[in-house]
């Protein structure tokens, strides 16, 4: 059996406020070309169908277009459930869905019933929130752990003598440093979140979701990883898919088939100037670029000015300030300076400029607001506010 690996969609997500549905539609017609072209028997998708609980209309339109498309190819498609999605959305029309090779599965309660393609038993396991399984599964402690040894004694008491897969949604490690990325949401809340990668021993084959970067934790346990970059921290990932080969023997071999990429990503940092001037940076004109800034004060208009040259620049942010030593300490004006004379000097350290008459009228309001027993509200004042100055 050839199977094809794939996870965190996240349908409905953004980047940095760019709008990713063409770019999303655009994997999907990739996952669809590469199940036609490698002859792929079943298509594993290991959660995070969508971003939020509730996605937009148009990342639904997708979610269903995509489904019909790979069945179109007559290969099987199973389906879990992920932390980012609802399992009862996700879930809604899944029994009738089986009838025509599609699986979805979100309830925990399936768990141990397998989808059998050929001779190989794949078992989902939806996304498995610790403390809504803990009783009634009879959990002796609150951890993703507990959770998921408890799904793999059901699926072992299924007893299929085949090989067999499991897809799973979780933060698994083979006892290496975990490597995360900012787009991933914490599941540390429900629960101890690290499921050592020895729960899978003895299933040939492991389709791992959550973690967004593609990682081999041992030759049958693998993260597909998402197939965009959700985030600058994703700039060295390679996206795309696992194509697995499966016979009655167990596992043959994976390989990755990596994704189209809508945009490159660049992190560039140095002073404003040298980010516009520098033809080192050049290569990076159509990148989608995060910018920190080492100017020694915050530059007025700075993102402006970085987007005559980085048309696609999303993100901005400044490295600390370089304060020289100059003028009196911090003590020291602590000591003679009142708190409107202190934040007013804030506000001429953040810009480079003395406040302006309306800003230190405000910010005097605002001190002597704090100051009342009666807290009366200060009538509203409209001041224009400069970029990197205090809101």
């Amino acid at each position: 059996m050839r199977l094809l690996h794939t996870s965190d969609w996240h349908l409905g997500r953004s980047f940095h406020r760019e709008d990713l549905l063409g770019a999303q539609t655009a994997f999907a017609d990739h996952l669809v070309e590469t199940v036609t072209a490698e002859r792929v028997d079943c298509v594993a998708v290991s959660g995070d169908v969508f971003d939020r609980a509730i996605p937009p209309v148009d990342a639904v339109r997708l979610y269903d277009e995509t489904l019909a498309r790979l069945k179109a190819t007559g290969a099987a498609v199973v389906v879990i459930s992920g932390n980012h999605d609802s399992a009862i959305r996700l879930g809604v029309g899944s029994r009738l869905f089986e009838a025509a090779g599609v699986h979805v599965r979100t309830d925990p309660e399936q768990t141990g019933r397998p989808v059998l393609v050929g001779d190989v038993a794949l078992y989902p396991v939806p996304y498995l929130e610790p403390e809504l399984v803990r009783e009634p599964w009879g959990l002796e402690e609150r951890s993703h752990t507990a959770a998921l040894t408890e799904a793999m004694r059901r699926i072992d008491a299924d007893g299929h003598r085949g090989p067999r897969v499991v897809l799973a949604h979780a933060f698994v490690s083979a006892g290496e440093a975990p490597v995360t990325s900012e787009s991933e949401r914490d599941i540390s809340v429900g629960g101890a979140s690290i499921v050592p990668a020895g729960v899978f021993d003895g299933i040939d084959y492991v389709a791992l979701g959550h973690l967004h970067g593609r990682r081999t934790l041992r030759e049958h346990v693998r993260y597909s990883g998402s197939p965009l970059a959700y985030s600058f921290s994703e700039l060295t990932h390679v996206k795309g898919s696992w194509l697995v080969d499966l016979d009655s023997s167990g596992l043959r071999g994976a390989e990755f088939v990596k994704a189209p990429v809508p945009r490159e990503l660049a992190h560039l940092t140095g002073t404003l100037d040298d980010l516009l001037s520098d033809p080192a940076y050049a290569v990076h004109e159509g990148h989608w670029v995060k910018a920190t800034l080492t100017d020694t004060r915050r530059v007025a208009g700075a993102m402006e000015r970085l987007r005559t040259r980085f048309p696609h620049a999303l993100v901005l942010e400044f490295a600390a300030e370089v304060f020289t030593g100059d003028g009196p300490g911090r003590a020291e004006l602590l000591a003679t300076r009142t708190e409107p004379e202190m934040a007013g000097e804030f506000v001429r350290e953040v810009t480079g400029e003395a406040a302006t008459e309306a800003e230190t009228s405000l910010l005097q309001a605002a001190f002597e607001y704090c100051r009342r027993e009666e807290k009366t509200p200060v009538p509203a004042q409209r001041v224009p506010v400069r970029e990197g100055a205090s809101r």
